[in-house]
């Protein structure tokens, strides 16, 4: 799928579709989609309660390589679920363990599964999916190497035509930054100079955690080891320099990088801060920074994007606007929600700007599978995912890398955990 037919689908996914009566694969118009939830921590549970909440969708399956995660998501979405009059969720159709994924993937039980497992599993649970004929919600980054970024695209050819493939890059979906990023497409801030992009998170805590292995602890204290989340800049800055390959319609060609591990203490290789100057076509200049350490009293994000006749201004919260030639900004009363400072949220549900953000990307996927007009995001995803790998391998080298070494490179992060152990 190339990027002007994802951004038109990204467009469409903030409106609400016409569906048709009936679909060649049988469905009826708001019929519910039977989903599995793979990977039951907040960030997965709070995911598949918006998809309860604002679509017709219903969970029947849930899986996670962890037992004791399963009973809370239950629960929780027993009691969403029954609000709607659905079913509570079979115990059978319960699954934990290393192959809890293939369990999914195979159940015919199951029309579609999200993916909100620890990113470096992301490709494999993706590929189980998409081999099963599941449509699928993927969580980024579509990997966490080059490696498995070109597996990801693998499998999404596979999928095209006849499988809903959405990644988790929900801001494609909130309104203001639809209508901001289609005002820039279409030229409001003439030829683009330069753009200034921040993404300042605060650290990520974890409660003691006695008597396990080493190798358990490493997978649940994922967020601070580099080969399960990608480290910051790919798991979860990542966001930020989408909104720049969104609104360039591209991918950076160099990187220029520096970074560290200046202010975290806590065990893991996972680094606080990057410093990156990406290059993108036409010499467009990208100043990109992020950190990840300190208390969860402050969050701060967004962009700013100078052209000829204009800059914008594309934050998380405050105002959404254009000055210049071609001056706009994106109203308070066209959002469904009163605007409030954003905060930092690790189960992804933000206000403001984002408000509306993981309800209409829902309502999309769903609406794709029950027209039979199916999305398939792979390509986008993974443009993305190597444009965050080319700014941690600058990074983490204090120097240039191009997007051609960085194809060719062939990185390839080895986990080093046997994981029957877990079965």
């Amino acid at each position: 799928m190339d990027r002007r037919k994802f951004v038109g689908t990204a467009a469409a996914a903030s409106g609400i579709l016409l569906l048709k009566p009936k679909t060649v694969f049988g469905y009826e118009a708001n019929s519910a989609v039977r989903m599995a939830l793979l990977g039951c921590g907040s960030r997965g549970t709070s995911v598949a309660e918006s998809f309860l909440n604002n679509t017709s969708a219903r969970f029947v399956a849930l899986a996670d390589l962890f037992p004791d995660k399963l009973g809370p998501a239950k629960t929780r979405l027993d009691q969403i679920g029954g609000q709607k009059g659905y079913p509570n969720i079979d115990e059978k159709m319960m699954f934990h363990g290393y192959k809890a994924y293939e369990e999914v993937a195979n159940s015919p039980d199951v029309d579609a599964v999200q993916i909100s497992t620890t990113p470096f599993f992301h490709v494999q649970h993706l590929d189980a999916a998409v081999r099963g004929g599941k449509h699928v919600y993927c969580e980024k980054p579509l990997g966490v190497d080059v490696a498995q970024a070109k597996q990801a695209l693998e499998i999404g050819k596979r999928a095209e035509g006849h499988i809903s493939l959405e990644v988790g890059f929900q801001i494609r979906s909130a309104p203001p930054f639809v209508e901001m990023i289609r005002r820039i497409q279409q030229g409001a801030l003439g030829k683009i100079g330069a753009i200034a992009a921040h993404y300042n998170a605060p650290g990520v805590s974890y409660p003691p955690m006695p008597n396990m292995s080493p190798d358990e602890l490493r997978i649940r204290r994922w967020y601070w080891d580099r080969v399960l989340s990608g480290d910051i800049i790919v798991e979860q800055a990542i966001h930020l320099i989408d909104i720049c390959n969104w609104a360039l319609q591209s991918h950076p060609v160099k990187a220029t990088g520096i970074g560290g591990r200046n202010i975290i203490s806590h065990t893991g290789d996972t680094w606080d801060n990057y410093e990156v100057a990406f290059t993108y076509p036409n010499n467009v200049h990208v100043s990109f920074s992020c950190t990840q350490f300190g208390p969860n009293d402050w969050f701060d994000v967004s962009a700013r994007m100078f052209g000829a006749d204009g800059h914008a201004e594309i934050p998380y919260s405050g105002p959404m606007r254009i000055a210049g030639k071609n001056a706009w900004a994106w109203a308070a009363d066209q959002t469904a929600q009163p605007s409030a400072p954003t905060k930092f949220a690790a189960n992804g549900v933000f206000s403001d700007n984002l408000a509306q953000a993981q309800r209409e990307k829902d309502r999309g996927f769903i609406d794709s599978i029950t027209s039979g007009n199916f999305h398939n995001q792979s390509a986008v995803g993974v443009e993305t995912a190597f444009s965050a790998m080319l700014g941690r391998m600058a990074g983490r080298r204090g120097g240039d890398v191009t997007w051609e070494e960085l194809m060719q490179h062939g990185e390839n992060y080895e986990l080093g955990i046997n994981m029957k152990q877990f079965s």
